[in-house]
């Protein structure tokens, strides 16, 4: 559906525009009691505008005709309480509009959101973060506008239109035949714009996908940009990405605002049509001057809701685009989910059982990653997985995790096939750290509980204290207080210190841990080791590291490379075999 970077634009299915505007509109069914207080409201603010014009007739006509001044002053303050009304109902309108094209937004992102949070790790990996942000920000706001207009704008000048037409074929049909003369021209103009303008709105959005995407990912790279001093070369990229951006919202602009002169046209053809028709048919002196003002103002009348449909047209146009990417996405299916039979997964002992598991990604279905797996893990054993680069250690534990799902064969955790369990039982009975140590903003004990959100305070310090970093924790300016800012201000090893805690105080009957050690020293991996040593004790453990500590301590090993396991045994045991184990020791850990 989408592209891994920043230079390429984004792919999305062609999808009726009606359907995404009637998806859209079904958002504000849930909003019928203030929809219709709306309406009632303008039914006020549209009646008081039309009565404007008749009031003026019959001023003209009778009370100034009549020199009436009493008259004329009654209908003037019946004019003023009519327009006072408008007023107040206008800005009722507007009140309400806000306030439920805001919750109608919300509403939005909110299940955009959750339901990114289910899509899988293909989704994540297959493009960048910055584009999925600007669909839940950017894509989202551009809708708030529209959907109040829609309302606000719509019915009211819908029903303005109508109303004045109405009245024209009753005051002349031939003035309102005249009027409508002109509108075939206002028609073809929509038309271009839906067919043309569309497509221009859709290249901008995609281009406006690109620089958050860019934005995002020097930002989180700002370290190594300014390490080899590339801020030059960073600002010329992010330019040609600007200029891309530009030239795609010009180019879409010039046609829209051509939408200002096609109407100008017709407001002006049609103005001279019903003029001249007005002329000849009521002529100057053979009319009632308050009959001939009445009738210029509702020619005003009727192309001004024509110019504010137009515009709203044109809004819609540039903003179904919008709604196209925000529903692209609702509409992703989840690689994973729960089975409709899926039950709970009870508390477990920690078994892990590979019977003939085969695994292949799902982008290249034909190429396996692993072939015909089998081992079975007694409950609390720690087994470490080495090998090469790409072998499929990674892949044997996210299996486990089922962040994916196996090609063939079956995984079970103490007897349980994992597909066929709830995830949330699943790997909520699992604690999982990788070599991305990344923290939230908030306090050291905030990111701690994180693991485990109802942590008791003695368990957010247990934790910290079984992987040795409640000293230097203790050591901070407000301790388990202190705000962090993304890891900010903490070294490398603290923070996975700290992201090691948080995995422990959910006291998980599984530990996955794939290069956890990575970024420790091997002074602080050792304190590491001898705080853990008993919370392993008891817990299934899946070991991916370099280290030799951590290797050497595991109750087997298993070489992975080829597709499949190669040798298995403990440390003592593979090194006496010789074999590719052996090999790796000695290349690796020899020196250590």
């Amino acid at each position: 559906m989408s592209v891994n970077s920043y230079k390429q634009d984004e792919l999305q299915r062609e999808v009726p525009k009606w359907v995404t505007l009637g998806r859209l509109y079904r958002y504000l069914f849930a909003y019928k009691k203030d929809i219709v207080i709306v309406l009632l409201i303008m039914t006020v603010t549209v009646g008081a505008v039309l009565l404007n014009p008749l009031i003026i007739e019959r001023a003209i006509n009778v009370h100034v005709a009549n020199r009436d001044a009493e008259g004329l002053l009654r209908l003037t303050a019946a004019a003023l309480v009519l327009n006072g009304l408008w007023l107040l109902g206008v800005k009722a309108r507007m009140l309400i509009m806000a306030r439920v094209s805001n919750e109608i937004v919300l509403k939005i992102r909110e299940e955009l959101y959750v339901h990114i949070q289910t899509l899988g790790l293909r989704f994540f990996d297959s493009r960048p973060t910055g584009k999925i942000l600007a669909r839940v920000i950017g894509d989202v706001n551009s809708l708030k506008d529209m959907m109040a207009d829609s309302v606000t704008t719509l019915i009211p000048d819908a029903v303005m239109v109508m109303s004045v037409i109405t009245i024209m074929i009753v005051k002349s049909p031939g003035l309102a035949l005249s009027a409508l003369a002109t509108l075939p021209i206002l028609g073809l103009g929509m038309y271009m714009v839906m067919i043309r303008g569309h497509k221009r709105w859709q290249t901008v959005r995609q281009k406006n996908s690109n620089i958050n995407a860019y934005v995002h990912e020097n930002f989180s790279g700002i370290r190594v940009v300014q390490s080899f001093s590339a801020e030059g070369e960073s600002a010329a990229a992010f330019d040609g990405v600007l200029a891309e951006h530009r030239q795609a919202f010009t180019h879409a602009v010039r046609l829209a605002d051509a939408f200002g002169p096609v109407i100008d046209v017709t407001w002006g053809l049609g103005g001279f049509l019903l003029y001249f028709i007005g002329i000849r048919i009521l002529g100057m002196g053979g009319a009632d001057v308050g009959t001939f003002l009445a009738f210029a103002t509702y020619l005003s009348m009727f192309w001004s809701p024509i110019r504010n449909l137009a515009s709203l047209y044109n809004k819609i146009v540039n903003n179904i685009s919008s709604a196209e990417r925000i529903f692209d996405i609702l509409d992703t299916e989840p690689e994973l989910t729960d089975r409709e039979d899926a039950y709970e997964l009870p508390p477990i002992e920690g078994q892990v059982e590979f019977d003939h598991v085969t695994f292949a990604y799902p982008d290249e279905p034909e190429r396996d990653v692993i072939v015909d797996i089998n081992f079975d893990i007694k409950p609390g054993e720690t087994i470490a997985l080495v090998g090469p680069t790409g072998a499929g250690k990674t892949t044997i534990i996210n299996l486990i995790s089922r962040f994916y799902d196996a090609k063939a064969g079956t995984i079970r955790i103490d007897g349980h096939p994992v597909n066929e369990v709830t995830l949330h039982s699943l790997r909520s009975q699992m604690g999982i750290m990788t070599q991305e140590n990344f923290l939230f903003s908030g306090t050291v004990r905030d990111n701690i509980s994180y693991g485990k959100l109802d942590a008791s305070e003695e368990e957010i310090v247990w934790a910290a204290k079984a992987v040795g970093a409640h000293d230097f924790i203790s050591k901070l300016e407000k301790g388990y207080d202190t705000e962090l800012q993304g890891g900010g201000g903490l070294s490398v090893g603290q923070r996975q210190l700290l992201a090691f805690a948080r995995t422990l105080v959910s006291k998980p009957r599984i530990l996955i841990l794939d290069e956890a050690t990575s970024s420790i020293d091997t002074h602080t991996e050792l304190m590491v080791q001898r705080g853990i040593a008993a919370l392993l004790a008891g817990r299934t453990s899946f070991v991916i590291a370099h280290r030799l500590s951590t290797i050497k301590k595991a109750d087997r090993i298993f070489v992975v490379d080829h597709q499949s396991i190669l040798e298995e045994g403990t440390h003592q045991e593979l090194l006496a075999k010789k074999g590719q184990y052996y090999n790796l020791y000695q290349a690796q850990f020899k020196n250590l």
